[in-house]
């Protein structure tokens, strides 16, 4: 738990992206806890599992993501 972001976290990062995806996926966080705490829309958070299932982490980086949703 003590590597998922602040609940206050507004800036979201490639690294944060992917630690709330890691905490859902490894049980330490339930899908809808992380939506509520983090006040994510179910189609982001989607988005962000996708990307990282397609590309890997690099994909959620801002600078990044026109280049992989044109792939």
């Amino acid at each position: 738990m003590a590597d998922l972001p602040p609940v206050a976290t507004e800036r979201w990062v490639a690294s944060r992206k992917a630690a709330v995806v890691r905490g859902v996926l490894y049980g330490l966080i339930t899908q809808s806890e992380a939506l509520m705490r983090y006040d994510l829309s179910e189609e982001e958070f989607q988005s962000w599992i996708a990307a990282i299932a397609d590309h890997g982490e690099e994909a959620l980086k801002a600078t990044a993501l026109k280049k992989y949703r044109q792939s």
